[in-house]
């Protein structure tokens, strides 16, 4: 692997220009946790938003080791499927940790506001889908965009939906998050003007195996603009939307210049 020292003399003597070496020291930066995790720190600035803690399966003290180091480096810190117990135990070394109980998510720091103009609109079809959907909303929020959350707006009583359209038209992207036969997406496909992210969950009875029956629904829809996350990934869908509205704006600050 490149050194800095190695790109930096390799621009001094002009070999590759610093726009090759912009891209190369990108690529470099992690730092290791103990003998357990390596932290990416060039994440924010390849991505747009730093990296982030899959808390399931590790322990408090691997998570609160991690949120040290990342602390160092990041104005938001934050782990995804954190149990109340796990909690806990990092709150007594950490005390300022911040818990999202229905999302399962601990944050440190406060985000800065976006500068970029849009917001993230998410339904639910139900009230079984809110810890995914809660996923998706304290995700984008901690990302700093605006959050408009609509719940319990399912197909089997589609005028709940028909009576928010407003809220469709007004919408910059949205994360449709449903479970059982996955139908939502699809509708809300048909209506809206905007990309819309359709994210299944593991609700349901027998036949929609754990969320591969919403999954394949949502895959097959007619709607044109649908794209699907995995199943139960409320985080990846508010990513994919950060992701489409910063494009968003950088494509327009391009056609002013």
């Amino acid at each position: 692997m490149e050194t800095l020292q190695t790109i930096l003399e390799a621009v001094s003597s002009g070999y590759i220009t610093p726009e090759t070496a912009r891209s190369k020291i990108k690529a470099m930066g992690y730092e290791s946790v103990a003998e357990f995790a390596k932290i990416d720190h060039q994440r924010q600035g390849r991505t747009g938003f730093p990296e982030v803690i899959w808390g399931q399966d590790k322990t408090s003290e691997q998570i609160a080791q991690i949120m040290e180091v990342m602390s160092k480096h990041q104005s938001v810190i934050m782990a995804t499927r954190v149990e109340v117990k796990i909690y806990e135990e990092i709150k007594q070394i950490m005390p300022n940790l911040r818990y999202y109980p229905i999302a399962r998510i601990c944050a440190l720091g406060n985000p800065k506001s976006q500068e970029i103009l849009g917001k993230i609109t998410i339904l639910t079809a139900g009230t079984s889908d809110l810890p995914v959907a809660e996923e998706a909303a304290i995700t984008g929020e901690l990302m700093g965009f605006p959050v408009q959350r609509l719940w319990d707006v399912g197909v089997s009583g589609v005028h709940r939906l028909l009576n928010n359209r407003h809220l469709l038209n007004e919408a910059d992207v949205l994360i449709v998050v449903a479970g059982m036969e996955g139908a939502l997406p699809s509708v809300v496909g048909g209506l809206a003007n905007c990309p819309v992210i359709g994210v299944p969950t593991s609700i349901g009875y027998g036949a929609s195996f754990g969320g591969l029956s919403a999954l394949l629904a949502m895959l097959n829809s007619c709607a044109a603009g649908l794209g699907v996350v995995n199943i139960d990934n409320g985080f990846g869908a508010a990513i994919l939307a950060g992701q489409i509205l910063r494009t968003a704006a950088r494509i327009a600050a391009k056609s002013k210049l």
